[in-house]
C-alpha cells in the first residue's frame, strides 16, 4: 500500500474511532488512536487471515492483549468486511457485539478474549505453543501496551516464549510512554524495555510504530529461532493535537465540541 494511501487509510480509522466513542459517550481514545498503524500492518499486509472465513483453521491469529484499545480492531475489521460497517454504530450497547473488550464468543475476526491485562500476551503464547505441538504453521502476533508490562504474567509468558523456542510468536509493544495515572517512568518505570526482552532470549527491534513499513520490514527479520520483540514508538492519541501526549485521554470520551475539532483535525488528505 503507497504511503499516502497508508495515511488516508489511517485517517479513515481514526475517524471511525472517535465516532464510534462519541455515540457512545465511553471508551479510550488514546491507546485507541496510537495503535492504528500497528494493527494496519498486521491486518492489511502482513497476517495470513480470511474475512469471510473467520475461524480458517491455518488463519495466523492476532491478539489485541491491550484489550481496551477494541475500537482500532472493531474499525479494521469492519473495513475489511468481518461484519457490516453500521455495527460500529453500536460500540459499548445493550446486546451489541461490539463490547468494550474484544470477545471471541460476539465477534467476527476477535481470536482471544482480553481486557485483563497481560493475559492476552499469555494466551498467544500458549497458541504459539499449540500451532508447534500441532505442527501448525500458523504465526501468532500480540499487541500489547506498554503499561501492561508492568503485570509479572507478561515476564512469565516472555520467559516460556523463549524457552520453547517459539518462533511463531511476535509481540507487537505500543510504546506511548502514557498510561491511565500519567507516564509509566512516573508510575511503575520499564527501564531498558529492548534490552529486558533480549535478555529474555528475543530477536527485538525498535520502530516508529506510526511507520508501517517500518513495522513491516521488523516483522519480516529472520529472528534465528527465537521469539520476535517489536518496541513500537508512538503517541498516545495519535492524530487529534489537543489528545496526543495527554494521559487524561487514556479513558475519555470526547464531548460534542472536542469531536467536532477532532474529526475536522482529521479531515483532509495532508500528513497526520
Amino acid at each position: 500500500m503507497p504511503v499516502s494511501a497508508q495515511r488516508e487509510k489511517a485517517r479513515h480509522l481514526r475517524r471511525q474511532v472517535l465516532s464510534m466513542l462519541y455515540k457512545s459517550q465511553s471508551g479510550h481514545p488514546g491507546g485507541s488512536l496510537s495503535v492504528i498503524e500497528i494493527l494496519m500492518a498486521l491486518y492489511y499486509n502482513k497476517a495470513s487471515i480470511r474475512p469471510d472465513q473467520p475461524h480458517w483453521d491455518d488463519r495466523d491469529r492476532i491478539v489485541l492483549s491491550k484489550g481496551h484499545a477494541a475500537p482500532a480492531l472493531y474499525a479494521i475489521l469492519a473495513d475489511l468486511g468481518y461484519f457490516p460497517l453500521s455495527d460500529l454504530d453500536n460500540f459499548r450497547q445493550v446486546d451489541s457485539h461490539l463490547q468494550g473488550h474484544p470477545d471471541m464468543g460476539k465477534t467476527p475476526g476477535v481470536d482471544v478474549n482480553t481486557g485483563s491485562l497481560g493475559h492476552g500476551v499469555s494466551v498467544a503464547g500458549g497458541l504459539a505453543n499449540a500451532a508447534k505441538y500441532l505442527g501448525k504453521n500458523y504465526h501468532v502476533y500480540a499487541v500489547m501496551g506498554d503499561g501492561e508490562l508492568q503485570e509479572g504474567i507478561c515476564w512469565e509468558a516472555a520467559m516460556a516464549a523463549a524457552h520453547y523456542g517459539l518462533d511463531n510468536l511476535s509481540l507487537l509493544l505500543d510504546y506511548n510512554g502514557l498510561q491511565i495515572d500519567g507516564a509509566n517512568d512516573e508510575v511503575l518505570s520499564l527501564g531498558d524495555i529492548t534490552g529486558k526482552f533480549a535478555a529474555f532470549g528475543f530477536a527485538v527491534h525498535t520502530v516508529d510504530g506510526h511507520d508501517i513499513d517500518a513495522i513491516l520490514a521488523a516483522l519480516n527479520e529472520p529472528t534465528g529461532g527465537r521469539p520476535r520483540f517489536v518496541c513500537c514508538r508512538t503517541i498516545k492519541g495519535k492524530g487529534v493535537s489537543f489528545m496526543e501526549d495527554q494521559y487524561g485521554w487514556h479513558g475519555k470520551a470526547p464531548n460534542a465540541k472536542e469531536y467536532e475539532a477532532a474529526m475536522k483535525e482529521l479531515e483532509g488528505a495532508g500528513d497526520e
